[in-house]
């Protein structure tokens, strides 16, 4: 049900008179301002639409509490703020156990391969700045092991 021509403080008076459908205006007037700001905090939109409607859910139960003199999105969005980072709170405190040595994963770790990654990126930036012959001496050398007199003769 829309209802276009009332302002935020008479939906959340007629809203804290136990209107739902006037809670329901506002809901879906602040809705897609209070899912950004969720996102913002969780960085997921499914985890996001979860604080959102939990956010929603508390400002309904505190509606009594809301002053009309003051304007209703901020008050909504500071709500759904809370919920959203008590949601990411609730996230890191999740409990974990430790893999069993024998379960436990031999390849690269992500920050390692991000780290031989980095280190080839500014090799390859290095050598680009050496001639042709002291780049081929180089590569000669450390990457391929041929000592310095066959080098030489190369």
């Amino acid at each position: 049900m829309r209802i276009p021509d009332v302002t935020d403080a008479q939906l959340a008076s007629r809203a804290a008179a136990g209107d739902g459908d006037a809670f329901g205006e506002l809901i879906d007037r602040y809705a897609p301002a209070a899912r950004r700001v969720a996102r913002t905090v969780l960085l997921n939109p499914e985890d996001a639409d979860d604080a959102v409607q939990d956010g929603c859910l508390s400002a309904w139960r505190a509606i009594d509490r809301y002053d009309a003199r003051r304007p209703f999105g901020p008050w909504l969005m500071r709500i759904v703020l809370n919920a959203a980072r008590d949601q990411r709170r609730r996230s890191r405190v999740r409990r974990t156990e430790p893999l069993p040595p024998d379960r436990a994963g031999t390849e690269a770790t992500p920050d390692r391969a991000t780290g031989r990654a980095l280190f080839h990126a500014a090799l390859a930036a290095a050598l680009a700045e050496l001639p042709e012959r002291q780049r081929v001496a180089v590569t000669l050398f450390d990457a391929e092991g041929y000592p310095h007199a066959e080098i030489a003769a190369l």
